[in-house]
């Protein structure tokens, strides 16, 4: 047990989510518990994970959730382990939620420079009709960004990746590559926008990026003959042509790492794929399921085209295999699933409450001891 690695989770402690700060302490041993010294409050050491609160064996339930992100069905899981069918879809909902916490941990670290982002939407069969699933990823880095799920392929789904995206954003030179669908254009455009305060009471004036440029790949097929536009909404096509060349090695404007990244996503989730019986029940699993695949894939999953040589001597070469994570700077080394699912997400700094008057000289000594 090391209680330098923890933090406390309490809400109402004025030190949670502090690490190395000398508040943790080892409360028993046998239980696995710590306890902080500043709130009195005592907590597993699997407090924040996907094991808290599961009776079954941690290695089991890894293996579980391991299979499930690499696409192994729940009745071959029912088959293999003899564990019930509710079982295993809490297990999944937990992990997905779980996922969807770490990922917006990262996300919200700093802004990244993305360069170039390419965006697309999968049409999901459910037991109740059809879903609609839109990805985004970041193509130099291979990194899975954002995903949003809605019961229809309208403006609200596209503007929820737009802003999703947007969140991450550092405003630089960037080129989104999107299908024909006329509602990229406009989400876009809106999203990534700033405000310009002026002094004045009311909505301040949005300021839209100049360094925005999207461009569209139209794919049509009429009698037989399959034809493909490449046109550019926004943007110049100088700058179009330098950003391809350093995010893909040059080449035309197209979408094939997002579809290289539906086809993954398609190979691991079997309500994905095109033809088949296996259904969605309900939009929560779904999206579970997305978190936890996107999760694994960005820090568990090895990408060959980002591997960099490391050249030993004056004729040897090895080559370092790198993730999506690895490569964008959120991680030094490839995760294994259950660093993945115990790791802790740390609550947002504690702030002092509002009040009227003088602060008390308690007030004082806590803000000066767990706010600087």
């Amino acid at each position: 047990m090391h209680p330098q690695e923890q933090f406390c989770q309490n809400n109402d402690c004025p030190a949670r989510g502090q690490i190395g700060k000398g508040n943790i302490r080892i409360h028993s041993r046998k239980d696995e518990r710590y306890q902080c010294d500043v709130c009195k409050c005592t907590f597993t050491k699997t407090k924040g994970t996907l094991l808290y609160g599961l009776k079954k064996d941690q290695a089991e339930v890894i293996k579980v959730v391991t299979l499930l992100a690499y696409g192994c069905p729940i009745p071959a899981i029912v088959a293999a382990f003899g564990l019930d069918v509710r079982t295993i879809r809490s297990w999944l909902l937990k992990a997905g939620q779980h996922c969807r916490g770490v990922h917006k941990h990262f996300l919200a670290q700093k802004a990244v420079d993305l360069q170039q982002v390419q965006a697309d939407e999968i049409k999901v069969k459910t037991q109740s009709g059809s879903v609609w699933m839109a990805l985004a990823m970041m193509v130099s880095t291979r990194l899975w960004l954002a995903g949003a799920v809605s019961p229809k392929r309208d403006k609200a789904l596209i503007r929820d990746l737009a802003a999703r995206i947007r969140s991450v954003a550092l405003c630089r030179n960037l080129l989104l590559a999107v299908d024909g669908l006329k509602s990229y254009v406009q989400a876009f455009q809106k999203a990534f926008r700033t405000p310009l305060p002026t002094g004045k009471r009311g909505r301040p004036k949005m300021i839209a990026w100049q360094s925005i440029l999207i461009v569209q790949v139209i794919k049509q097929k009429r009698d037989g003959q399959f034809s493909i536009q490449r046109r550019i909404t926004q943007g110049s096509e100088r700058i179009v042509e330098q950003i391809l060349q350093i995010t893909q090695g040059g080449g035309v404007i197209n979408t094939a790492y997002i579809e290289r990244l539906n086809a993954t996503f398609r190979q691991r989730l079997a309500v994905l794929a095109r033809r088949t019986r296996n259904l969605a029940r309900k939009p929560e699993t779904l999206q579970a399921s997305m978190y936890l695949l996107g999760c694994v894939y960005n820090f568990c999953t090895f990408h060959k085209s980002l591997r960099l040589p490391l050249y030993v001597g004056e004729r040897g070469r090895k080559w370092v295999k790198r993730t999506p994570a690895l490569a964008v700077g959120w991680a030094d080394h490839r995760w294994s699933v259950l660093e993945l699912l115990c790791f802790k997400v740390p609550p947002t700094p504690w702030q002092p409450p509002r009040r009227r008057g003088r602060p008390s000289k308690e007030m004082i000594r806590l803000v000066n001891q767990w706010c600087s």
